[in-house]
């Protein structure tokens, strides 16, 4: 046997004791800490952070290891209100090297929130600057260090610390500010920090693959969140006293007046990512308690140019979807609630129909995505330019292709469906829950069932689920009554597959990587012409669909289980059946 190296043995020795309870407890392996503990000391860092930085220890299964392994109490840190913690019982830069908190005060001896209570050294040192005795209790790392760093650092510090260096990138645009704008507004919008944190956000959000940032001012917080792969989380508490600040600085950039927070407002700007890359963004303000609430959502141009592929439709349900597509004339219908993936699926077909034979002209609320070669119009309600009057001017400008972002009411639905009988292609969207609903709803809108039924050739109903990262997930055993209630059949339970669970790793979130679309893609068939011609009801129409082929949502999203790419439970929060 080959003879271990010395740096090995050296590592070994000096472990510290939060490497060996965790050995102890079989939570590691003892090669594994070694290596964590050598690259600790190559990067000065301490074990610790190295040790969550290396994923191989969950924060919260790290947490409940040490409350055992040191009969120490466990609590969640998201039940404590920052704001309430006592102030000055202890040196706050003790409290950002070793990220420990103070909870409270008994006695002469301070009750101190830690991830590693094996350290003896934050413990002397304690004593000696409070002369005090230390009580531990053990918190989430992750947890403890974001609520250390928005507890001990002033204002200027925790600017500092979380806008970083900003980014090879800057902004499009040419703000204009409005006369009554006075000097402090000025100020607060050309303010550096504010300008370098806006930066550093949107960055961050572009690269963790979100879909929107969210800005929320409270009364004695201030936080931001992106949505990532449909769940909202909490990345950044700034200070509350920069919400006014970078409030005004959005809205500058984003063309809005910045001396109005009275009333919601709606506006768009643009980033620069390199030379050539260029990601538009949609703003929403909304007044509320404590300050301007803003929402961003990033709309990337390259979405929608994807492919097909990448949506997620199986082989036949794809098949279904181009054969409509490619019809010189008729109605498809993308269905789904707000969310959904609606957008992006009109986007990519208008994408594979985009040719310079054609002419296609869209009418949206605002639109999202620039597509170039396509005729793009906002609908503005204040001056006029509703969904129908774009829709009755579209038909002026020899169209052959028509997209309507939705068809809200039925003077919009009315002529939709006439440029559909008179030659032209036409794609929109609806609210509904799948469908067979779809029909019955337009019928409910009072459009008369001879209409639909010679002008709607296919819809699609969507849904977006979370899809399992491929480097963590494990297979799951779940009893076979739970499988068959969830709606698979007894024969698909043959034991040639297994679902899966998300379990979690450094490169996904909470065991999930991205999402997946789950679709139900229903062609109107004659025998469907006929079910909405005698006025029947969404239950005839799925049945009947069903009879043809096509999967329900929920089985689409089963299939989609059989194949690994999400959980069970995962399908069942986002259909119903």
């Amino acid at each position: 046997m080959a003879a271990v190296e010395p740096a090995n043995r050296t590592s070994t020795v000096a472990l510290p004791g939060l490497g060996r309870a965790l050995i102890t407890a079989g939570k590691l392996a003892q090669r594994a800490a070694e290596e964590i503990y050598q690259k600790a000391l190559t990067h000065r860092t301490s074990f610790i952070a190295e040790l969550m930085a290396s994923g191989a220890v969950s924060a919260a299964d790290l947490a409940h290891t040490m409350s055992v392994a040191f009969t120490a109490p466990l609590l969640d840190l998201d039940a404590i209100d920052p704001q309430r913690l006592p102030k000055d019982l202890l040196d706050p830069k003790i409290c950002q090297a070793y990220r420990i908190l103070v909870l409270s005060k008994r006695s002469n001896r301070l009750i101190i929130a830690t991830a590693d209570p094996s350290d003896q050294e934050v413990v002397e040192k304690i004593k000696f600057a409070t002369q005090m005795g230390v009580d531990w209790i053990i918190a989430e790392y992750d947890k403890l260090s974001k609520m250390v760093e928005a507890t001990t650092l002033s204002a200027a510090e925790a600017m500092d610390s979380i806008i970083g260096t900003g980014g090879e990138f800057q902004f499009d645009d040419e703000p204009i500010i409005a006369e009554e704008v006075n000097d402090n507004n000025t100020a607060e919008v050309e303010d550096a920090p504010i300008v370098k944190f806006l930066h550093k956000m949107l960055l961050d959000a572009f690269n963790m693959r979100a879909s929107d940032l969210h800005f929320e001012p409270y009364e004695h917080h201030y936080r931001v969140r992106f949505r990532i792969d449909g769940e909202l989380r909490e990345i950044a508490s700034p200070p509350i006293a920069i919400k006014d600040k970078l409030a005004s600085r959005i809205k500058v950039i984003s063309r809005l007046d910045i001396s109005e927070k009275r009333v919601p407002q709606d506006g768009r700007m643009k980033l620069k990512i390199g030379a050539d890359r260029v990601i538009d963004f949609r703003v929403s303000t909304l007044p509320t308690l404590f300050g301007e609430k803003i929402v961003i959502r990033i709309l990337d141009p390259s979405s929608a140019k994807l492919g097909i592929e990448a949506l997620g439709y199986e082989p036949e349900e794809r098949e279904r979807l181009m054969q409509a597509i490619g019809r010189p004339y008729g109605m498809i219908l993308v269905t789904g609630p707000t969310g959904s993936g609606k957008t992006v699926s009109l986007y990519t077909c208008l994408n594979l129909l985009n040719k310079p034979g054609v002419n296609i002209a869209t009418a949206e609320d605002p639109s999202e995505i620039n597509l170039p070669g396509v005729n793009q119009v906002n609908v503005n309600e204040k001056a006029g330019l509703t969904f129908a009057a774009a829709l009755k001017s579209f038909l002026r400008q020899d169209p052959d292709i028509i997209m309507v972002g939705e068809i809200r009411d039925l003077e919009t639905a009315d002529i939709s469906i006439k440029a559909a009988q008179t030659g032209h292609l036409v794609l929109s969207t609806l609210h509904t829950n799948d469908a067979p609903t779809t029909l019955t709803r337009m019928r409910n809108m009072g459009i008369a069932p001879f209409n639909i039924a010679s002008s709607v050739i296919l819809i699609t109903a969507q849904r977006l689920a979370r899809r399992l990262c491929p480097n963590c997930k494990v297979t799951v055993d779940i009893p076979r009554e739970t499988l068959i209630e969830s709606g698979f059949r007894e024969e698909e339970l043959d034991g040639s597959w297994a679902p899966y669970r998300p379990v979690g790793c450094s490169s996904c979130n909470n065991g999930y990587k991205g999402r997946v679309g789950i679709y139900q893609v229903m062609p109107i068939s004659e025998e469907i012409q006929r079910i909405i011609l005698r006025d029947g009801s969404a239950l005839d129409i799925a049945a009947q669909a069903r009879a043809e082929g096509v999967r329900s949502l929920r089985e689409s999203g089963l299939h989609k289980v059989k194949m690994g790419m999400t959980s069970l439970e995962e399908v069942l929060a986002v259909t119903n059946e």
